[in-house]
């Protein structure tokens, strides 16, 4: 059966899908439709998933070649093919006895060799061993975009618990005002400032960079050599002033927004320190290996992967909110926009026909309490229906406040139960029926009425660990992966960047006043006109 069978096959069962509580009239569905692995527990019961749906979304998984080609990924076969190129950022956490080939060559060795300068540097840094011209680093400016940002800044944030390094910051847009409000306070002489990108041709990373560098140059005689540079290129980073021994590359089979658990992650590693991170990567390799050796129905990725696509292509769903009920998971959602709708925010299949469906949706969302007090408000209530993807840890890292954690996770838990039960109009009339009467009742009652059976999804686990945030991370890279093989696009390209890219450079001049106008439509020559006046 070919994908656009297996589309209409899909979208016939989502429409007989019952009822989500109908389903809990099976006693044993919440066992059913929930799996767990090292901690983490997926539940995926709140949703109109039955039985047979389920095992037809597996079979049509299966008959996609998902197998293979997850194989093909960890073997460093080149399927990122429009570029021709192996997708390993499995190699950057693979076990001490790991050999991943690229043609015929173990890269190994060297993401091991790259990974021991990185914790040497880091060692030096948190020691004090290695300073600037005030004395002991006290923070680290981290300066990047996209997946030199989103990645480790989610990171830092998430694992806030572990900090006992210099202070980490992170500046990545091109508006002045963030390096500004960044810098600001800082002490030049004690600021280590971390480069990140792989070409070193960023033009936002780089314009940052030159000012941060100037920025030091008023209180240090050598600035550069308080910079380091995530890039594989050295000579660029040479001509900064930076030395090949500050510099960590890593190549082109590891795409940026995979790219935290390598030398993108040297801020996360100064912040909690090479033993930690290397739990960080544990973690994701513990979910590697899940990912390859469990069966697609018990296979977490897979599975979050399988709710996905029965929202999205199956149920029509537009958009996908993910909420952690985790502060210092603030920054997930960020993270997972990229990492989704950049790999599969495509157009085209792999042999280049258009998609028959829209492949990737709409991903946001916030923490939680918050988002009850913000948008929650349409979730429950507005016409669209929109999956939400819950995060919750059973113990926080604040045992002081125990009383705190046991509200947040209540309202986690409430407000699945609520998406999913709702709130008849026979209940709301009860509910009110005290205070008003008549017609006023009926319209007091129908502003009350919660239209439920929402879908949800929660993952649950003990408490966000290093190791524990590795394995969610790798869980969320592996289901992207299956969707775009499901869907048949290639996940680990992103040429909808480039022409946005290509017609910012080209307008430069133009706002300089270098050049005229000439050829620019009538809106974007309007608009040059009226912000250089």
């Amino acid at each position: 059966m070919n994908f656009s069978a297996h589309l209409t096959a899909l979208r016939a069962l989502a429409q007989d899908a019952p009822q989500i509580q109908a389903l809990f009239q099976q006693n044993d569905r919440f066992a059913q439709f929930s799996a767990d692995f090292d901690g983490i527990l997926l539940d995926y019961s709140k949703t109109q998933l039955e039985a047979g749906a389920r095992a037809q979304l597996l079979a049509w998984m299966a008959d996609t070649g998902l197998a293979a080609a997850r194989d093909a990924m960890f073997a460093g076969d080149r399927i990122n093919q429009t570029e021709s190129r192996a997708v390993l950022h499995v190699a950057l956490r693979a076990g001490a006895d790991a050999v991943i080939t690229v043609d015929g060559k173990d890269v190994m060795p060297e993401v091991r060799a790259t990974r021991a300068r990185m914790a040497a540097l880091a060692r030096d840094v948190r020691s004090g061993a290695f300073g600037g011209a005030g004395g002991a680093f006290t923070d680290v400016v981290n300066i990047g975009i996209g997946g030199s940002d989103l990645g480790p800044v989610m990171a830092v944030a998430a694992l806030a618990p572990y900090h006992d390094g210099p202070r980490v910051h992170f500046v990545s847009n091109v508006d002045g005002a963030h390096l500004a409000d960044t810098l600001r306070g800082l002490d030049a002489g004690r600021t280590l400032v971390v480069v990140a990108s792989k070409t070193f041709t960023t033009i936002e990373t780089m314009t940052n960079a030159i000012s941060a560098r100037d920025w030091m140059a008023g209180q240090v005689s050598d600035p550069a050599s308080q910079f380091v540079a995530l890039s594989s290129a050295t000579t660029k980073a040479a001509d900064f002033g930076i030395p090949p021994a500050r510099v960590f590359g890593f190549e082109d089979w590891v795409g940026g927004r995979y790219s935290v658990w390598g030398p993108i992650g040297l801020s996360l590693m100064l912040a909690i320190g090479p033993e930690a991170f290397d739990d960080f990567l544990a973690g994701a390799a513990s979910m590697d290996a899940h990912f390859r050796e469990a069966p697609l129905a018990d296979n977490l990725p897979v599975l979050l992967a399988m709710t996905g696509l029965w929202h999205h292509q199956g149920m029509g769903h537009a958009t996908r909110a993910v909420i952690p009920y985790d502060q210092r998971l603030a920054r997930l959602p960020a993270y997972l926009q990229q990492l989704e709708m950049e790999s599969n925010g495509k157009g085209v299949t792999m042999d280049g026909a258009p998609v028959s469906a829209a492949v990737a949706p709409i991903v946001w969302g916030e923490p939680g309490t918050n988002g009850q007090h913000a948008f929650f408000q349409l979730i429950h209530q507005g016409a669209q229906v929109v999956p939400v993807e819950f995060l919750i840890a059973a113990q926080g890292h604040e045992p002081h406040l125990t009383q705190h954690h046991r509200l947040l996770v209540a309202n986690c838990l409430a407000q699945s139960q609520a998406l999913m039960q709702g709130r008849s109009l026979d209940a709301a009339r009860a509910m009110i029926a005290g205070r008003f009467a008549g017609a006023e009742l009926e319209r007091q009652a129908r502003h009350r009425v919660f239209p439920g059976n929402r879908p949800s999804v929660t993952i649950a686990y003990d408490r966000l660990t290093p190791r524990r945030l590795g394995q969610i991370v790798a869980m969320y890279e592996h289901r992207t992966f299956v969707e775009g093989v499901v869907m048949g696009i290639n996940s680990f390209d992103q040429w909808g960047v480039e022409l946005g890219k290509e017609l910012a450079t080209a307008l430069g001049p133009v706002m300089d006043g270098a050049q005229g106008l000439d050829g620019q439509d009538a809106s974007t020559a309007g608009l040059v006109t009226f912000l250089r006046r």
